[in-house]
């Protein structure tokens, strides 16, 4: 286990907002380097100290959290103070992105979602699943709240939409073990509720899993619910069939 502290940088033009996230964060040793009021400052926030995450605001004025969250996942994680490390030390991560919402269902959180954000929280989040997604979220193991992403995806999802970037087409990598893990991800459910579906450990579930991510060149749980979609491996309303 990481023995670092969290870092996270906090954007929301409320300063209420920022300062009640910042004190609950606090109080459960997690680190805020930063606060930014939109997205603009939130882009240059994460450029000058390169957090582990980043709780975003959709709705901001100016630049939006949408927007800024694409810049940020574009743009190269080393600081702007530094030079690039060599290649013998470890590369600066790119963060990890949670889009904060007031609506349960809002529209630009699957955009978010397929720009590379790795999940989202309502703005009444409880202090302690606030710092529970943080941590979470960090990981890259597990989505948050994986039901209500489900519904979000099979609500803006569209036939129609772009196809999807050429790793995630590359289903053609995957076993038929991943493709049943895949469909079943896609349709919210947790390491424990794969397992016991499949018949599987969940250390087996959590293998499966890595081996979807790095083969499909995926960053998290998040992007995988996308890509299922925007390939076609599950469509709106479907139930996937597992032996």
């Amino acid at each position: 286990m990481n023995a670092q502290p969290v870092r996270v940088v906090v954007a929301d033009d409320q300063a209420l907002v920022r300062t009640g996230f910042r004190l609950i964060l606090e109080s459960e040793g997690i680190e805020v380097v930063a606060e930014a009021e939109d997205g603009e400052q939130a882009v240059a926030a994460v450029r000058r100290t390169v957090p582990d995450v980043v709780l975003m605001d959709i709705r901001m004025p100016g630049l939006d959290g949408l927007e800024a969250a694409r810049r940020i996942l574009a743009a190269d994680p080393t600081p702007q103070a530094q030079s690039p490390p060599p290649p013998s030390q470890p590369q600066p991560q790119r963060p990890r992105i949670i889009m904060l919402t007031t609506f349960d269902l809002d529209h630009y959180v699957y955009a978010a979602m397929a720009a590379g954000a790795s999940g989202f929280l309502l703005k009444d989040v409880t202090p302690e699943h606030l710092a529970a997604a943080v941590r979470l979220v960090r990981t890259g193991d597990a989505l948050l709240a994986p039901a209500i992403t489900r519904r979000l995806v099979e609500r803006f999802a569209r036939p129609d939409a772009p196809s999807a970037a050429a790793p995630h087409r590359e289903l053609g990598t995957l076993t038929p073990r991943e493709l049943e893990v895949m469909a079943l991800l896609a349709r919210g459910l947790s390491n424990a509720e794969l397992a016991a579906r499949l018949g599987l450990s969940e250390a087996t579930v959590k293998t499966h899993v890595a081996r979807i991510l790095g083969k499909l060149g995926l960053r998290d749980r998040a992007q995988v619910v996308v890509a299922a979609y925007e390939t076609g491996l599950v469509s709106v309303g479907s139930t996937p069939q597992v032996p």
